[in-house]
């Protein structure tokens, strides 16, 4: 990982959930700079294959290029990684072994200035993941009504003071266009009060999160995707999940937690007769969260939880 900076997170925790076998077709749906990846595609040599796919563009070149020494076993696919079934129709795999998704934003994107994604840099609002679409955050910024960014801030950023910063946002494109992070960053300051601001993490942490997710529909379909990855496992196959906040990871927990326990009878019933029985056993009871080493190497992983399942 070295020559690009790229630390993947709760790296050696994944592949040994995964538990890898040479000959295996894994999936790993949000490729990013490969970190992971590589340590699949070791595992499954000589003869497995590795799936790779990301709706980034510029991470399908990069690993085009960092994994060049695995042509033979590696598929790459510029796609959303919720569209699992399509593309593994399209390449006529009826099923996998093992798959790993690492949600969220990646190092590159947020490394990468001018893409917009970092408070910590003055760029153009833009925070998409996928630039062939047209849609961006300066569109949200700029387009969403009061009410709308009110929701989207409070709903996807968990931002204590999402009213105070709505206002200030549409207060604010009265007088110009809101183009640059910078620009975002300064107005998310004035609106949260001073004394609130001298704790906790940057002002403009939840706010750029909740932008971010709502350009790139980060959670929408999350959920049946997810089914989806479950429902194309081989017996015994594993799929391993990270996610970086609250929001995603409450729907990977619930959304495990009804895959394991499907039954929809009434709970005063002697005998189940609904007929849905349990997809998967639940590998990580509690998520695997970073321990110090890590986080003492990539304090970005902080907020990161594993969760794995096996598929029955």
């Amino acid at each position: 990982m070295k020559e690009t900076g790229h630390v993947p997170v709760l790296y050696r925790e994944t592949l040994t959930a995964l538990e890898l076998e040479p000959g295996n077709i894994i999936i790993d749906g949000t490729l990013g700079g490969g970190g992971h990846a590589r340590g699949i595609l070791e595992a499954v040599s000589p003869n497995g294959r590795l799936i790779g796919i990301d709706r980034d563009a510029a991470a399908i070149e990069r690993c085009r290029e960092r994994l060049d020494r695995y042509r033979g076993m590696l598929t790459l696919v510029h796609d959303d990684f919720k569209n699992v079934r399509k593309i593994l129709d399209s390449l006529a795999v009826q099923e996998i072994d093992g798959a790993v998704l690492d949600l969220g934003v990646s190092s590159f994107q947020l490394d990468e200035g001018e893409r917009g994604f970092s408070y910590q840099a003055d760029a153009p609002l833009d925070m998409r993941m996928d630039r062939t679409n047209e849609f961006c955050a300066c569109d949200v910024v700029n387009g969403y009504s009061e009410d709308e960014l009110h929701r989207v801030i409070k709903e996807y950023g968990e931002e204590r003071w999402a009213a105070r910063i709505a206002k200030f946002i549409t207060e604010e494109r009265k007088k110009k266009k809101i183009e640059t992070t910078g620009e975002l960053t300064e107005i998310i300051k004035q609106a949260i009060p001073a004394a609130a601001r001298r704790d906790g993490p940057h002002p403009a942490k939840r706010t750029f999160q909740a932008v971010r997710i709502e350009v790139n529909g980060e959670l929408t379909g999350l959920r049946e995707a997810l089914e989806d990855y479950v429902s194309v496992l081989r017996s015994g196959g594993r799929f391993a999940v990270i996610t970086f906040h609250s929001l995603e990871d409450r729907i990977v927990k619930q959304t495990f937690r009804k895959l394991f326990e499907p039954c929809e009878c009434p709970k005063d019933f002697p005998v189940c007769v609904c007929g849905k029985v349990s997809q998967i056993k639940i590998i990580t009871k509690k998520p695997i969260q970073p321990g110090q080493e890590e986080l003492g190497k990539n304090p970005r992983a902080r907020s990161a939880k594993l969760r794995v399942v096996e598929k029955r």
